[in-house]
Order: structure tokens, then sequence, then C-alpha cells
């Protein structure tokens, strides 16, 4: 993606209308307006899409980080680091420039959580979602310190995507590590039966598998599959422990 176009134009659908649209639309036009170097080709007779393109999760997750990131009223250096590296992962260093130019402004802006959690949930699919969750628990714990009001706003997205509280528990075992983490990653209890315990891995193996998420594009396996080893690390994890073959 060495254009706006190529991300943007060439992937976004339903995230040009409603409160995401407004989102870019501002962020944009400050560009323009500050005479930023940016090669935009967006055309607005462009089809529009009801189904979730790699631009429309991309976008979800500049906003959705920007509200995390500004959750304890500060912007640390770590985070912006930690959404740099994701998107050079994704893309590479020559178009991750391009992306935090668009989240640089992004972040200038209010951001209305639930009408954009809303619109999010209306058009992406849960598995999507729950990569989106993934990414934002990222965030919160990139300077190494965890901030109650970052994860107290992450829950409240949660519940506004329609992520049950299963798999929110879940997903923030993978990042904050107790005594019962792996168990709440396979989403089941400590008290179940080592049959119950292969069940649940098999179970969850085919929610987080990245070829749920094969819709999005090659951009984004690479963090769907980071999810997926968490899975397996965690019942490797209650393998060793409880002596399973």
């Amino acid at each position: 993606m060495g254009k706006f176009g190529k991300w943007i134009g060439g992937g976004l659908g339903w995230a040009f209308a409603g409160p995401i649209g407004a989102m870019l639309g501002f962020a944009i036009g400050s560009m323009f307006d500050n005479a930023e170097r940016v090669d935009f080709n967006y055309r607005g007779d462009m089809p529009r899409s009801s189904r979730t393109k790699t631009g429309d999760f991309g976008l979800s997750l500049l906003i959705l980080a920007a509200a995390v990131m500004k959750a304890d009223g500060k912007v640390l250096k770590s985070e912006l680091d930690y959404v740099k590296r994701f998107f050079e992962q994704q893309f590479g260093k020559r178009d991750t420039a391009q992306h935090m130019l668009l989240f640089r402004e992004i972040l200038k802006q209010e951001v209305d959580v639930s009408e954009v959690c809303l619109q999010i949930r209306s058009n992406m699919g849960i598995h999507a979602r729950l990569q989106l969750l993934h990414f934002l628990f990222g965030i919160s714990k990139a300077d190494g310190h965890v901030d109650k009001s970052e994860v107290d706003l992450i829950e409240k997205i949660a519940n506004y995507l329609g992520i049950g509280r299963d798999d929110f528990l879940s997903i923030r075992a993978m990042f904050f590590k107790d005594t019962n983490a792996a168990y709440q990653v396979l989403e089941i209890d400590p008290n179940v039966t080592d049959t119950e315990v292969k069940k649940a891995y098999r179970k969850m193996a085919i929610k987080y598998h990245p070829d749920k998420l094969n819709h999005l594009g090659s951009e984004f396996q690479k963090a769907a599959k980071e999810k997926f080893q968490k899975v397996a690390e965690a019942y490797e994890t209650i393998k060793k422990e409880r002596k399973i073959k």
C-alpha cells in the first residue's frame, strides 16, 4: 500500500458511512488543510460493500486504538510505537508512514466509542471483532504498566461490540497473567476434567484460527496467528501441569 488509495479506496466499504466515515473525512480534510504530503486517490463514486474489508478493519482499529490510548489522559510514546510496530509488521515501514499520518489526525478527535462500536458491530463478524479486542489489549500493556482506565474502557468496548464475558476474559488473560490465566484463555474452570480441557482447546482453536480472518487479506494474518498461538500456549501450560498426554 504505498498510497492511501490502495488501503482506503481499495478496501473500505461500510466504514465510509456513519461516525467512522465522519472521523475519516475530518482526518483526511485536516491533512489536506495542513498540506501534508498524502497520495490519496479515493473516488467518491466507489461502490460500497456490506462485507468487512481490510480498510474497514484497519480504520476501526485506528479509531478504537486512539480512544484506548487517551483513556488515561495521556498518549505515551510506547503506545504510539506499539501501533507503529503493528502496522510495520502487517504492511511494511513505507506504508506505515501513511497509516501514522492518518492516526495522528484521528488522535486529535473525540471518539464516541458507543456509536463507533455500534457501527462496527453491525457490519463486522465476530472473529474480526475479537481480533480488534486482542490488539487493544496489546496497546494497554505496551508501556509495561496496566492502567485501569484503559482496561475499563476496553471492557466497555467489548460490551458495545457484543463480545461475551468469557471471550473478553479469554483475550485479557493472554496479556495479564495470573494463576488461572491459561484456563481463562480456554474459557474453562480449573476444576474441569482432562477430557473437557482437550474439548475446550479444540473449540478455541477453531474460534481463533487465522483462517477466520482470510476475508481481511494477508495483511492481518500475522496478528491473527499471534492470538491463535496464545491458545496453543495456554493448552500446553495446562497439559504440563496436569501431565496430560
